[in-house]
């Protein structure tokens, strides 16, 4: 496969619906590091080795330097939202990052300047967004944003583009015949369908036009037949839903290792504040259900009650998010984990997690926009089930059950790592070494 992988040649636009929190930490991070400001922690590409071969060979090389991957001083950045500010005045509301590392970076955060939002305030009620695109039918809507998109990589000379949401949860909502087909789709889209939400819309632009889309909420949004099938007939990958931070990262950690152990819960009540816009968001109950649905389903998929009833099966889970401003983007989380083991004796794990949302989150987006961008130049379409370590809900072929151990999904994208370029997967079995001892001696 390795020959298969275009160059990462000339320039990468990264294209942000959502110039928020998240993505302003992201892209004042990036610019920091490019300045030799800061590190990029937190990000696999940029900071973490993969083993390749066997250990005794001890070839450990930085994932950057195995793969091709996009340079970050070829990078460009640009997006779209519901208020006018520039990246820098957006990054200081924000109030994430200090205001000395923003100020180092703010030539080239006030030189991004956000395009007029796809925006129905329907789908997110505690916004009241102002700098939004005016359309006749959402067909327009679509069409406008693929010009903006255009228009960016001609402006900025990029040779490639992928698109990563990082705007807000959006109300729930299921499937409908809207989402069935492509025909049905665009037939919604000149007909104003209220079930197409606006991040299906860019989705659609972006898919369109062949560009790579990464859902970092946990909206429908790509998870439908109708861009799915738009995927596969411009070859262009997908990947979603809902970036994976502060909680459920830790859920992710903690219960494969009870699995592991054969330990039983009897209960996980977890419970977060959070005072950014994220937080205003999730303070409506109809875009609360959206994230609960995609927090919830974690424990089940990990612990997989059904095969294991002695030990899961009566095992109650509730999670709230509680809108709190003062924190700002500081989100705290509490879990109380009720657990037994030998014999059924009961035992407790209480996690108090004074965790950065953005300053997770902002690694995610690099390492997806960048991961994403290889996808298509390695000739991958459709839903990228490798990238599952960055997301709450992964997104799978139809029938396919959701993977989130994060140690079985961090496998999967080494793997799939080696296999693009043509190395041995590695299974840890590891019996190969110990029968060779027993060769040298007999």
């Amino acid at each position: 496969m390795k020959e298969q992988v275009k160059p990462a040649t000339g320039k990468l636009g990264i294209l942000i619906p959502g110039l928020g929190a998240v993505a302003t930490t992201f892209i004042a991070g990036v610019e920091a590091v490019k300045k030799g400001l800061a590190q990029p922690i937190g990000s696999l590409t940029q900071m973490s080795n993969i083993r390749v071969g066997k250990r005794t060979e001890d070839r450990n090389p930085k994932i950057k330097d195995f793969v091709p991957l996009a340079d970050l001083n070829d990078i460009v950045f640009g997006g779209w939202d519901v208020y006018a500010d520039n990246v820098y005045v957006a990054a200081s509301k924000a109030k994430v990052l200090e205001k000395d590392l923003l100020f180092a970076v703010k030539a080239e955060l006030e030189a991004i300047v956000p395009m007029k939002a796809a925006f129905d305030r329907r789908y997110v009620k505690n916004l009241d967004g102002t700098y939004i695109k005016s359309f006749v039918t959402k067909q327009d809507l679509a069409e406008q944003v693929i010009q903006d998109m255009r228009n960016f990589k001609a402006d900025n000379n990029c040779e490639r583009l992928v698109m990563v949401w990082c705007g807000s949860t959006e109300i729930y909502h299921q499937i409908s015949d809207v989402h069935l087909t492509l025909a049905a789709f665009e037939e919604g889209l000149r007909n104003n369908d209220p079930e197409i939400a606006p991040s299906m819309i860019y989705a659609y632009a972006a898919l369109k036009e062949g560009v790579p889309f990464a859902n970092g909420a946990p909206n429908l949004t790509v998870d439908t037949p109708a861009l799915l099938e738009l995927a596969s007939l411009t070859h262009t990958p997908v990947a979603g839903k809902d970036f994976k931070t502060g909680q459920t990262l830790m859920k992710t950690i903690i219960a494969p290792g009870l699995s592991a152990r054969a330990l039983g819960v009897r209960g996980w009540f977890s419970t977060n504040i959070l005072g950014n816009r994220d937080g205003l968001v999730l303070d409506d109950p109809d875009n609360f259900k959206t994230k609960e649905v995609s927090k919830l389903s974690v424990l089940d998929e990990i612990f997989r009650p059904e095969a294991n009833p002695d030990l899961y099966a009566d095992m109650y889970h509730k999670v709230r998010i509680n809108y709190y401003p003062p924190h700002g983007d500081n989100k705290e989380s509490w879990d109380n984990i009720d657990i037994f083991g030998w014999l059924g004796y009961p035992m407790q794990i209480k996690i108090n997690f004074l965790c950065r949302d953005s300053i997770l989150a902002a690694p995610i987006v690099l390492d997806l926009a960048l991961f994403m961008d290889l996808s298509k130049r390695a000739g991958m379409s459709g839903i990228q089930e490798w990238l599952s370590f960055y997301l709450k809900s992964p997104q799978t072929a139809e029938g396919l059950r959701a993977e989130h151990d994060i140690f079985k999904q961090l496998m999967k994208l080494q793997n799939t790592l080696r296999h693009m370029m043509d190395e041995d997967l590695i299974t840890h079995l590891g019996l190969d070494y110990y029968q060779d001892l027993v060769d040298s001696i007999q």
